[in-house]
């Protein structure tokens, strides 16, 4: 989690804006939840995996375990989060459980960095970021932590690995310098192949634009709409944070969301039709997360104000639906 947390009331920040959405949380033949992560504990650097309902009802906490817990993707109905319950502080390993917090597996004995990553061939290999310690590579592994193949982008820093939805491509934030203090970090978004071939860079950070500063995101990390086949990242442009997208082949740019408030981390619904998304001030004093319509732009808050760093919203099969 890469975002200073200041502690005001929302009504300042937001205008008492939060709202409930009507939007029914079944699609198709199943129904999803949204999980996400919240700081519970600012003393005890206490971090933890959320569920709700897709309209923001049932609120309910998860992982119920000290220290750091982080959920970025889930495949299916499986969660999958990175945790330091079985070490030191902030050492992540990677795990998995049902959306009710139910069976919880360590998948993987290897340590990971605080990245996102995304699966392939309906669940059975996923694509992780070991920590530098371990390795400066890609793994992909399967579900038991067994490692199939490393990839190595030619790049001092990369993170946050998404297969693309046939499993062929992998698309990923990187930066010709190792560290955000350096001034050539410039995080951008590129895509290889599988073998870790045909490399090309998708996105382009606007030269004019000084606003960003050393911390802020040019691209964040990537997420897959599949029903209108675009890939979305969060970028600091123009004096705050909104969704931006491209194209498959890289070209095409445009600015895709256009909310009042400074949008962050997010995911879209199997079907390409539901946006979940983490919602804030300019001076990211308040964190919720927002929930999108996306063929009528509706939109609106879920979460309450009683924790105020909610971050990472990502969609989950409920179980049986």
């Amino acid at each position: 989690m890469k975002y200073i947390i200041l502690l005001l009331s929302v009504c300042t920040l937001m205008g008492c804006e939060s709202k409930k959405t009507n939007t029914s949380n079944t699609l198709d033949s199943y129904s999803l939840n949204i999980v996400y992560n919240v700081l519970v504990d600012a003393e005890g650097d206490n971090y933890e995996v959320f569920v709700m309902d897709m309209d923001g009802k049932n609120p309910k906490n998860i992982t119920n375990l000290k220290g750091v817990e982080w959920t970025y993707y889930a495949d299916g109905d499986k969660v999958y989060y990175i945790s330091d319950k079985d070490t030191l502080h902030r050492y992540y390993f990677l795990y998995r459980m049902q959306p009710d917090g139910s069976e919880k597996i360590k998948v993987s004995n290897i340590r990971l960095a605080d990245s996102w990553h995304s699966s392939r061939f309906k669940g059975k290999e996923l694509i992780v970021r070991p920590h530098s310690s371990v390795d400066t590579a890609f793994y992909i592994i399967d579900t038991s932590g067994k490692v199939i193949k490393k990839l190595r982008p030619p790049f001092p820093y990369f993170s946050d690995p998404l297969f693309s939805p046939d499993g062929s491509q992998i698309v990923f934030r990187a930066a010709k310098a190792p560290f955000k203090r350096n001034e050539m970090f410039r995080d951008e978004l590129y895509m290889m192949n599988d073998e870790g071939d045909s490399l090309r860079q998708l996105t382009f950070y606007p030269e004019g634009d000084t606003t960003a500063i050393w911390h802020n995101y040019k691209a964040g990390p990537p997420r897959w709409n599949t029903r209108e086949n675009f890939i979305s990242y969060h970028s600091f442009q123009e004096g705050k944070y909104s969704l931006f997208a491209v194209s498959p082949d890289g070209k095409r740019h445009w600015k895709l969301t256009d909310l009042k408030y400074s949008e962050g981390w997010h995911d879209w619904s199997p079907d390409g039709k539901y946006l979940a998304v983490e919602v804030f001030d300019k001076g990211q004093t308040q964190f919720h997360i927002g929930f999108m319509n996306w063929d009528t732009r509706d939109f609106s808050i879920l979460t309450d104000t009683l924790y105020r760093y909610q971050q990472a919203p990502v969609f989950v099969k409920v179980p049986g639906s």
